[in-house]
């Protein structure tokens, strides 16, 4: 932009060309007269000649920039003159009357005149009295020498001899669509040591300087801006800075515009005016009545403070003065679905807590203190404040924690290992164990207030006591004990883990054993023996196969020899009804005999009977020698028993004696003399030595020969 004092000297030298377009002015104004005149003379000769209206003449002698007459135009009218039968000699009369005309005024009258699109700026040369400006001021309020605060508006202006003033002419001020325009002011009060920015005054969007300068108005920039829209500015008081000049004030294009945010985002604003954020504090606090932080003014009146704000900025479209605010877009705080989030907050009312007597591991507090807050955020995108606001993301959903290699998408795991324990007998094995557990969401903020994070719910509350629990579990018995009573071991755990979770606020779904690794060698020998037993299983499968296997063979044999089992069976039934046949007449012929030996018996008992009452009665007659001696001789009579041997074999002092008696003998049978009647005291015969003689003192030998059977 140029200067001031070098627009004066281009106007000075725009007199000339003034000048001549009121002479041009002039003949317009004469020229219908002349024209008139000339055409009751030269009426045969007359063409229609177009004719240009002083103020189409006026208009054209009052651009800006048109600086001395086009000769090639001038030349053309004159043609256009002879053309017509207009004398020149005429026209030169009237030119010089008119220029006299316009001269006067002009110059004596002191007119100045001012385009629609335009501004006029006065600077007053000089004053009658001499008085200047004030100290410190450049522009004038009370018509002092110098820049004058008010302007010139479109139209005719009197009084303004070049002598005495000089007027520059600048286009109106244009602010697009979308962009804004900031203000530098050059006069006015001066800025109080805890401002920045100057404070906004009614002066119709500083198209009045003397309203800004009257009213308090201070210098330099300012908090007030420019919208879209035209302004007539006195740009001798303000710089206006547009997106157009931004470069050469230090600035980018993109400041000068509209701030736009977008739907998924939030502005965390900056303010870079105002009082200092009191001491503890964090942000400055929430400010009233200041649209966003569109009206800076209300925002300081406010006793809004400079630096980090609690308030944000929401999508749409915000005239924001860079001077004044800074805004970072950030992401909206999602929530995902299956979760909730507990806001921490650093700044708000002070801290008082609501969470109750019985809970005395933390503090809650109400949405808009500080600390935690006891209602949590539920699914969705809030416009959290980042700066200020800290969210903690709650499972609300069943989370599996793995004590192995295993990790899961929440990653609250990632640091857990399988867990080394040691059994009752001194084995050291790796247990593996998958916890469950949820986190209501009204119970969220609680956990978060005892354990600050989820993380450090799993770090310091579910490692220690499940991997507690189960070492001291293990130590209470063996390996194998611990391996077969493995259902019993996850039942104890699942309830002695639900009870100690329950004082956290979180709740234990399951406990679940996972692989478990004993020492090597001992497994061994498990499997060794394992492996016996099955295959002692195998052969025993084996042998039960070779048993169905015989009794098939022993079926299949039974089946092809039915025929022969059917007679067979029918055989023995059939002995069987004769064995039962003959056993039933053996019977009778039993209880036949029986029923004789019983009749002969009683016969028998009653001949005895007889006879010992015989023999009773002889003992009383004869006495019992006497009777005995009868009955042997009675026998002995009836059984023809002999008394006196028919041989005896003696000796008479030889050896042969016995050979002599067999001798005998064999004759006595021969002959058959030698037969004899058995009795009952000697039934067969007898052969009796003889006594021995008493030379030799031996006893004699008695033979005894059995009878002969066929004799």
């Amino acid at each position: 932009m140029k200067s001031f004092s070098s627009l004066l000297g281009t106007r000075k030298q725009n007199k000339v060309a003034r000048f001549a377009a009121s002479i041009v002015a002039t003949l317009a104004m004469a020229a219908p007269t002349s024209l008139t005149n000339a055409s009751s003379i030269h009426s045969a000769n007359a063409t229609t000649v177009k004719i240009t209206t002083a103020k189409e003449i006026t208009s054209a002698s009052v651009q800006r920039n048109q600086t001395k007459p086009n000769i090639a135009q001038l030349q053309t009218s004159s043609t256009q003159y002879q053309a017509a039968g207009i004398d020149p000699v005429v026209l030169i009369p009237i030119v010089l009357v008119g220029g006299f005309i316009i001269f006067v005024p002009l110059f004596f009258g002191g007119l100045v005149v001012i385009g629609e699109r335009e501004v006029g700026i006065v600077v007053r040369k000089f004053t009658l009295s001499g008085r200047g400006l004030p100290a410190g001021s450049l522009i004038a309020l009370n018509g002092e020498a110098g820049l004058q605060a008010d302007t010139l508006a479109p139209g005719w202006h009197w009084g303004y001899w070049p002598w005495q003033y000089s007027v520059k002419k600048e286009t109106v001020i244009v602010v697009p669509q979308g962009e804004i325009a900031l203000i530098v002011a050059a006069d006015g009060a001066s800025n109080p040591p805890e401002r920045i920015l100057g404070k906004i005054v009614d002066c119709d969007n500083f198209q009045d300087a003397r309203k800004f300068l009257t009213q308090g108005g201070e210098k330099g920039r300012q908090m007030g801006f420019l919208t879209a829209g035209t302004y007539r500015i006195n740009t001798a008081l303000f710089k206006v800075i547009m997106a157009s000049n931004a470069s050469a004030h230090g600035m980018t294009p993109e400041q000068l515009r509209v701030y736009s945010l977008a739907s998924d985002k939030v502005g965390i604003v900056t303010t870079l005016d105002g009082l200092p954020i009191s001491a503890g504090e964090l942000a400055g606090p929430t400010i009233d009545g200041h649209d966003n932080f569109q009206n800076g003014q209300k925002f300081i009146n406010g006793g809004g403070r400079r630096g980090l704000q609690e308030q944000t900025l929401l999508s749409g479209s915000w005239n924001l003065n860079p001077w004044f605010v800074q805004v970072e877009q950030v992401p909206m705080t999602e929530i995902p679905i299956g979760y909730v989030g507990v806001v921490i907050s650093f700044v708000g009312k002070a801290h008082q807590d609501v969470s109750g007597a019985a809970f005395t591991h933390g503090n809650l507090v109400n949405p808009g203190h500080k600390g935690v807050w006891i209602e949590p955020l539920y699914p969705g995108k809030h416009p959290i404040n980042s700066r200020i606001m800290k969210m903690e993301l709650v499972p609300t959903t069943n989370i599996v924690l793995n004590w192995s290699g295993r990790t899961e998408r929440h990653s609250y795991d990632a640091q857990l290992a399988s867990l080394t324990v040691r059994s009752r007998d001194g084995f050291a094995f790796d247990l593996e164990v998958a916890q469950i557990i949820h986190v209501g969401a009204l119970d969220a903020p609680k956990v978060i207030s005892r354990v600050g994070a989820m993380q450090n719910l799993v770090d310091h509350v579910l490692e220690p006591t499940i991997g507690n629990y189960f070492r001291n579990s293990a130590q209470n018995c063996t390996v194998l004990d611990f391996l077969t009573a493995r259902s019993e071991r996850q039942t104890e755990a699942a309830e002695y883990i639900k009870t100690a979770l329950r004082a956290y606020d979180v709740q234990a779904i399951d406990t679940l054993i996972g692989d478990i690794q004993p020492p090597a060698s001992l497994m061994q020998t498990q499997t060794d023996r394992k492996i016996a037993e099955e295959e002692r299983k195998t052969y025993e499968v084996q042998q039960m196969a070779q048993t169905q296997r015989q009794q098939l063979v022993r079926e299949t044999a039974l089946a092809n020899i039915q025929q022969e089992m059917v007679k067979s069976e029918q055989s023995v039934h059939i002995a069987d009804l004769k064995a039962q046949a003959q056993i039933k007449e053996a019977n009778g012929e039993a209880e036949g005999t029986k029923l004789r030996a019983i009749a002969e018996a009683e016969g028998i008992r009653a001949t005895g009977n007889a006879k010992a009452e015989t023999y009773r009665a002889g003992v009383e007659a004869l006495g019992s020698q006497g009777y005995t001696a009868m009955q042997l001789m009675q026998i002995i009579g009836d059984r023809n028993v002999r008394l006196i041997p028919d041989v005896l074999v003696g000796s008479n002092g030889s050896n042969n004696g016995l050979v002599d008696g067999l001798l005998s003998m064999i004759l006595w049978n021969q002959t058959g003399k030698g037969e004899l009647t058995p009795t009952p005291l000697h039934p067969q015969p007898v052969v009796t030595k003889a006594q021995p003689t008493t030379e030799n003192g031996l006893p004699p030998i008695v033979v005894n020969f059995p009878a002969d059977k066929s004799t």
